[in-house]
């Protein structure tokens, strides 16, 4: 079983900043590509970025600029730096691997965390 504990949501004015982090742990696994998600209420869940484990990122066309995701391998964790955000930001986030566990690939999910861009 792999688990993920995500962190850095909250309730932020529409030009600030949040950072969330997500880490992963559990049976021995490896990483494949990590990243995050978001489902905004009557939405369905969309990309935000992702990132793979040599390193290329993806982003939506809608945070590109402004969000940054990183990554660091030795400690099964991921990180969005969200810049400039807007009220269109809003939704709950989730943290996303492809994780390959005693040789089969799975994507797992966290729990996800409520991000709000209000004035």
């Amino acid at each position: 079983q792999v688990h993920f504990v995500e962190s850095g949501g909250g309730l932020v004015q529409p030009g600030g900043s949040l950072r969330l982090s997500c880490v992963a742990s559990g049976t021995p696994f490896i990483i494949w590509t990590m990243g995050w998600y978001r489902q905004a209420p009557g939405k369905q869940r969309e990309l935000v970025a992702t990132v793979s484990r040599d390193g290329p990122t993806t982003y939506a066309d809608s945070v590109k600029g402004r969000f940054t995701i990183s990554k660091e391998n030795a400690e099964n964790t991921v990180t969005l730096q969200m810049n400039s955000l807007k009220p269109e930001d809003t939704a709950v986030y989730y943290c996303s691997a492809d994780i390959g566990v005693g040789g089969a690939n799975d994507v797992y999910w966290g729990q996800g965390t409520q991000v709000t861009v209000s004035s």
